[in-house]
């Protein structure tokens, strides 16, 4: 068995369980913006993007004032963090048990990150190993932010492996040559989580943090190989 050199971490719906909240304030700022859409579909259309790719896609449906639409549903979004936010269950006593090197790769922006990881304790387990899609030209899909993890950490892609629940994040992760985990919240109404995983190349799949516990354990020794600089 081999050390990991670093473990990567997705945020939304791998650390937080932040893409309901995420989903429900879209829709209710995209109807009030004329586009209307349930939670459901925004959960299934955005999931995963960058700011970025989803002011491109909403600009091709048709929408005119992003600017404004972007202000009152952050304002809302912001504002459920702040009340209804909480870590993925089980991830707390998975990062206890973890003795690896870790880090974020998120399509979230800085602000956003520190709007909602920020305000739970796995900040201070992170911080300043929070890496975002503001930090590197091109978000996932494409490998950059995972190659910048990695160079930021000093890890070789061979030695290290990239959890995340999106196509997006797998598909970053092969590309940079790091190992892809597949997660799926237990509580995602989606039914093809899985099956989409798949197609984007996951290597592993797994359905909690339990599982994922279980997976990453017989994987890692206890033994810190690299350490991240800040």
């Amino acid at each position: 068995m081999s050390t990991f050199d670093l473990v990567i971490f997705d945020c939304d719906g791998v650390l937080i369980d932040s893409e309901p909240l995420a989903s429900r304030t879209l829709a209710r700022a995209m109807t009030a913006a004329g586009m209307p859409i349930s939670s459901q579909q925004a959960l299934v259309d955005f999931t995963g993007k960058s700011l970025g790719d989803i002011r491109q896609t909403l600009l091709e449906r048709g929408l005119e004032d992003f600017e404004g639409l972007h202000r009152d549903w952050q304002a809302e979004l912001f504002g459920s963090f702040a009340s209804d936010l909480r870590p993925m269950a089980g991830i707390e006593d998975l990062l206890d048990r973890l003795d690896a090197p870790i880090c974020v790769a998120s399509n979230s922006g800085h602000e956003r990150l520190r709007a909602s990881l920020g305000l739970t304790p796995l900040w201070q387990r992170f911080a300043p190993r929070v890496f975002s899609a503001d930090d590197v030209p091109r978000p996932k899909p494409a490998p950059d932010l995972v190659q910048h993890c990695l160079e930021r950490c000093g890890a070789r892609p061979e030695r290290s492996v990239m959890i995340d629940d999106s196509a997006h994040g797998i598909a970053a992760a092969r590309a940079a040559g790091v190992l892809p985990i597949g997660f799926v919240d237990p509580a995602d109404i989606r039914p093809d989580r899985a099956e989409r995983l798949a197609e984007a190349g996951a290597h592993h799949i797994v359905t909690g943090a339990g599982a994922l516990s279980a997976l990453l354990d017989p994987m890692i020794i206890a033994e810190r190989k690299v350490a991240c600089p800040a």
